[in-house]
């Protein structure tokens, strides 16, 4: 490999910041907007507004929207574990967590990811891959016990829907590398963001009856924040990004998220940032960063 090809592209990288910041700063955003709206109907409805520009998007770059009759099967099944799940266990995990707390458990989804390929990929489980899942637990043992037992009681339904929507998440993950949707990547990102928010907005509408009407305007600033910048520009950026960085970088880089969640969720919701919320984040990141290497 020749020196210039071996260097990292710097548009890229800036890509990938912009992508970090736009949804490391969507957990505050979310959080607070829980105050004003239930959460199956933020997640729901803001992704389905998101597809729908994300689609125009797409077709701006010339990408086709169609969809082969035999993707749909894969399609659908990737939509509800990456999306459905995701959008639904996560919104409801942040009315029982700090955002921050919920930015952690969520990317943890990588090492369960690790441990999903042995099974499903027939991936070897290395030394590493233990050493990574056991950092990990380590971070989030140490972030449920952080506010005692009483607290971590209080915290388990969102310990439960947070772990659970990030085991689903790294399961559509590891399924969609052993049935690959051969899309191009705007277009797979549309189609499954619309398919997974519309069931998690149909069961909001049905159960929450959310009332747009009585959203202050900082709701509709958060709210629109949730479409254009999370959906839109987060999404074109990242898959920008994939086109001028390896896969090993853009995955590591990723893990600014739940940094900037977790520094955001301080700064603007005054969530604490103490002993366990930063040595929780240090064993998560660096079990997802041994994850990537083994």
């Amino acid at each position: 490999m020749s020196r210039a090809s071996s260097k990292i592209d710097p548009t890229g990288v800036l890509l990938l910041v912009a992508t970090s910041i736009g949804w490391g700063l969507n957990w505050p955003v979310t959080k607070h907007l829980l105050t004003e709206l239930p959460p199956l109907s933020v997640r729901g409805l803001s992704g389905i507004v998101g597809a729908a520009l994300l689609a125009l998007l797409a077709l701006a770059f010339r990408q086709s929207l169609k969809v082969p009759r035999a993707q749909w099967a894969r399609l659908v099944l990737l939509s509800v574990l990456n999306v459905t799940a995701w959008m639904a266990l996560m919104g409801l995990a942040l009315v029982y967590l700090p955002a921050s707390e919920a930015a952690v458990m969520a990317y943890s989804m990588p090492v369960w990811a690790s441990m999903l390929a042995w099974p499903i990929l027939g991936e070897r489980i290395s030394l590493l891959r233990v050493v990574a899942m056991a950092m990990a637990i380590t971070g989030l043992v140490t972030l449920m016990g952080g506010g005692g037992i009483t607290a971590s009681y209080a915290k388990l339904p969102g310990i439960l829907l947070a772990l659970g929507g990030a085991f689903l998440f790294a399961l559509g993950t590891v399924f969609g590398k052993r049935w690959p949707l051969t899309l191009p990547p705007l277009t797979s990102a549309v189609w499954q963001i619309l398919i997974g928010c519309l069931p998690v907005a149909a069961i909001g509408l049905l159960i929450e009856q959310p009332h747009f009407m009585s959203l202050t305007p900082l709701g509709w600033t958060l709210f629109g924040y949730s479409i254009v910048v999370q959906f839109c520009v987060a999404y074109a950026c990242w898959f920008a990004a994939l086109q001028r960085l390896p896969a090993s970088v853009a995955a590591i880089g990723t893990l600014l998220v739940p940094v900037i969640g977790v520094l955001a969720s301080a700064a603007a919701l005054g969530e604490p940032l103490g002993v366990a919320q930063i040595a929780a984040l240090g064993f998560t990141i660096a079990g997802v960063v041994l994850a990537s290497r083994s």
